[in-house]
């Protein structure tokens, strides 16, 4: 593929980059100059800031006023943030980016055209890479297995750098994606219940029993800083892990597959535990559950209201197998570099 530098032509539409940002100052000297720095021009970016204390908002108004700030006065979380940016949006393309990433010059003209390419495509993941290691994938999009256990795809694989051809994928990680709003329209925008964590993977699900296809764009490349805004606050990260994982399951789950798997899913569930005990946040992780089976009422009722045009048995081929739990933790072996990863 190639791409021009110049302004795209009438018949590609606006895109409506979104940052969500809380206190996020040091990380947005790097990612709105690159941003800004794209071939692909025809874009408007929208910063919502989570009441930073920083001066983050006062850096952008300095240096990029041509950026749309919401400010809100309290943290609302990723996924109202992002909402809110998506409303106030003007583009018939959403992206979503998270404000510790970089993009490359061509990252959202390869998006733009992924898009083109099939208007059945209604979500194009980029190709996310460690900033500390960028010959390092973080992502290539999410899948999502049979235990309701999510992560990124190709995670810790060597980059692709110059290879454009799009490959299929569950859904886009929220770090770096590309969303059509007709389908945003149609299923609905992130899960603002979820706050965070999870909210990309509960999209891209919805958007799979919808009958909307994802692809993985590599020539969309990204430096990600990993976990850089919740490094800060690991313990409620955990939290928030432990409750949607529930939600996301209740919500999207293809019965009665459910109910086979069930015995699996709580397996894993106590293996997380075990894991969540030697890392010293079994506390969180126990409360992040128990607040997920208080929810489990309203979910199941968001649950009937997920459009479906696809049997269960058909989502439940897109559901990756179960692996052992050794294979399961070399997935994040590369955003873990703390933790001894047994070897089989």
């Amino acid at each position: 593929m190639e791409y021009s530098p110049l302004r795209s032509p009438p018949s590609i539409p606006l895109v409506s980059v979104i940052i969500v940002n809380w206190n996020g100052h040091d990380h947005l000297v790097m990612c709105l100059p690159a941003l800004f720095a794209q071939d692909f021009h025809d874009f408007e970016v929208i910063v919502v800031d989570n009441g930073s204390t920083d001066d983050s908002v006062a850096w952008i108004t300095a240096h990029f006023p041509r950026v749309r700030i919401i400010q809100n006065r309290t943290n609302q979380g990723f996924a109202p943030a992002n909402n809110q940016g998506i409303r106030a949006a003007r583009g018939a393309l959403i992206a979503l980016l998270n404000n510790d990433t970089v993009v490359a010059p061509h990252w959202l003209a390869v998006l733009v055209q992924a898009m083109a390419d099939d208007t059945r495509i209604g979500m194009v993941a980029a190709q996310m890479v460690l900033a500390a290691q960028p010959d390092i994938i973080d992502s290539a999009g999410i899948a999502i297995d049979r235990a309701g256990i999510a992560w990124g795809v190709n995670g810790g694989q060597p980059a692709v750098p110059g290879i454009d051809q799009l490959a299929p994928v569950f859904g886009p990680s929220g770090g770096a994606a590309l969303y059509r709003r007709t389908m945003l329209d149609e299923i609905g925008l992130l899960d603002e219940d979820f706050f965070a964590y999870l909210e990309d993977v509960d999209l891209a699900w919805r958007a799979q029993w919808a009958g909307w296809q994802a692809v993985y764009a590599p020539g969309a490349i990204v430096q990600h800083h990993h976990s850089a805004t919740s490094q800060r606050i690991p313990h409620f990260k955990s939290r928030l892990l432990g409750r949607n994982k529930l939600w996301l399951l209740a919500k999207n789950y293809p019965l009665p597959h459910l109910l086979w798997y069930l015995p699996c899913i709580l397996l894993y569930e106590l293996f997380s535990l075990g894991q969540a005990w030697r890392e010293g946040r079994l506390t969180s992780a126990l409360a992040g559950r128990w607040a997920g089976l208080q929810g489990l009422p309203k979910m199941l009722a968001k649950r009937r209201t997920v459009v479906k045009r696809i049997s269960s048995s058909a989502m439940l081929k897109k559901l990756h197998s179960v692996e052992h739990p050794v294979a399961i933790l070399r997935r994040y072996g590369h955003v873990l570099p703390t933790r001894k990863i047994a070897r089989g």
